[in-house]
């Protein structure tokens, strides 16, 4: 039965949008993209509140924990978020394809191969502090960043099991009960963090204990809903003895998914940088920052659409359904194009009292106004790049990805933002363009490899590694 639904597959139909289809795939996107955006939200506050209150604590306290989040985020969170994406591939298609014994083999195995890189990444942050002097960073900030590094080793290792259950549940489209989740964490993690930052006057180190504490809650319900869930129940138990000859297979979609995530945080993470050593730098610094947490912010619930993306197309193609992938795609775009063009028309408008959000100096306030325009464009060009990501992710493309962030970023957007911010003088606005002609060229790239894809050839693939990997097992 398996072999003739995978044969007729490449049977050629035609296909056409209608009407009745594009709103009952919007529906369907709908019902898991709201609450995935919440959920995504969610866990980005986490790291907002704890950032805040350690605010209150003194410019060196937050100073400390600003850079070694930063640094936490670019050597260890980024990649671990990045190698587990290769779960929306294998553990999307299987599902789909209802081979629910190897998604639980995929997670586990997953679990299985992040435990020891989060122990490399450890040593890292450990000695933090002597890299960050190595760089000239102040002494006491890097003292502070080690001191905060170091009791938030705990969510590295929490990382390591929270982003592949994640995948897990958002695969399956159980997307309420980890909004549920989450919202009780973020409940508890206001008082925890109040109580150790200030209570408790552990300072620093509260703070980190408390996202500690909070990651770790998710972790836990999230499991014990996982073993105890009906909804869990064909998909939790899997062949232990497919979870060992799986990290092969995991490790041949996660590597180039890392590499494809990394390359595009990274990059911004360098603009931080570039932007320290222009005239002026304070200021450049401040405004950078201003346009890098707008976007982060909004980038959240557009990524929050790109994972539901990736499921819906990732569970279609291994259920043998292209024209039903295809039609997810056409309604992520959409939906995705229409809050980037609606938020980014709001922020255009607002353009010149947008900066008293974060500061009341005019200066700042001033200089945000004039790069409103660059981005209100970023806000709609990031909007669809995080949807096609999570199309590329949902069909096994991350090593297309890889290469085309390589290209855009490194080879197009970074070197020509060094050309107009240091040669042009152009300061962070020269910074802004060139990343954002980098960003412009991933979207054209990636938009027209998946207008000419061939979703029938799509599915067909992902059914064969399916079950051909399921025969050799």
């Amino acid at each position: 039965m398996e072999r003739q639904g995978l044969l007729s597959e490449t049977e050629e139909r035609p296909w056409v949008l209608t009407k009745d289809a594009f709103l009952a795939e919007l529906k369907k996107t709908g019902a898991m993209a709201v609450p995935m955006v919440a959920v995504s939200v969610s866990m980005y506050l986490l790291q907002v509140i704890s950032l805040m209150m350690v605010g209150h604590l003194g410019q060196r306290a937050l100073s400390g924990v600003a850079v070694a989040s930063s640094f936490c985020n670019v050597t260890g969170i980024s990649l671990l978020y990045g190698l587990a994406g290769a779960l929306e591939t294998l553990c999307g298609q299987a599902y789909g394809a209802e081979q629910y014994q190897n998604v639980g083999g995929y997670i586990y195995s997953a679990i299985i191969s992040l435990f020891p890189i989060c122990f490399m990444i450890s040593i890292l942050w450990i000695f933090i502090d002597k890299l960050l002097i190595l760089f000239d960073q102040d002494l006491h900030i890097a003292i502070v960043a080690r001191e905060y590094a170091i009791c938030m080793l705990p969510v590295l290792y929490c990382a390591a099991i929270l982003h592949p259950l994640v995948r897990y549940f958002l695969i399956q489209g159980l997307i309420l009960p980890m909004l549920s989740i989450t919202l009780v964490a973020i409940c508890f993690h206001m008082p925890i963090s109040w109580t150790l930052i200030y209570k408790w006057e552990l300072g620093v180190k509260g703070a980190a204990f408390a996202n500690d504490v909070s990651d770790w809650l998710i972790v836990i319900l999230l499991a014990l809903y996982m073993r105890y869930s009906s909804s869990c129940e064909k998909t939790r138990s899997p062949c232990w003895g497919n979870c060992v000859s799986s990290v092969k297979e995991f490790f041949r979609f996660a590597i180039p998914s890392a590499v494809m995530i990394c390359l595009e945080w990274w990059t911004f993470e360098i603009l931080i940088f570039l932007s320290g050593l222009l005239p002026d730098s304070e200021l450049q610094t401040s405004v950078l920052s201003i346009c890098l947490s707008t976007t982060s912010v909004h980038y959240m619930i557009q990524n929050g659409i790109g994972a539901a993306a990736s499921a819906r197309v990732s569970n279609d193609l291994g259920a043998g359904n292209p024209w039903s992938a295809k039609t997810v795609v056409i309604v992520v775009l959409v939906v995705s194009l229409t809050e980037a063009a609606i938020v980014s028309i709001v922020l255009f408008l607002c353009r010149n009292v947008f900066g008293y959000a974060y500061s009341n100096d005019k200066g700042v306030v001033s200089y945000v106004s004039q790069l409103a325009p660059l981005l209100s464009y970023s806000i709609v060009v990031d909007s669809l790049l995080a949807v096609l990501a999570g199309i590329v992710r949902g069909c096994g493309w991350q090593h297309i990805g890889a290469f085309i962030n390589v290209g855009a970023y490194y080879l197009v957007g970074l070197p020509l933002s060094v050309v107009l911010a240091f040669v042009l003088q152009l300061g962070v606005k020269g910074l802004w363009i060139g990343v954002l002609v980098g960003s412009t060229v991933q979207l054209i790239v990636l938009s027209g490899i998946i207008a000419l894809t061939n979703w029938q050839t799509q599915s067909t693939n992902a059914r064969k590694r399916i079950f051909e990997g399921a025969t050799l097992n």
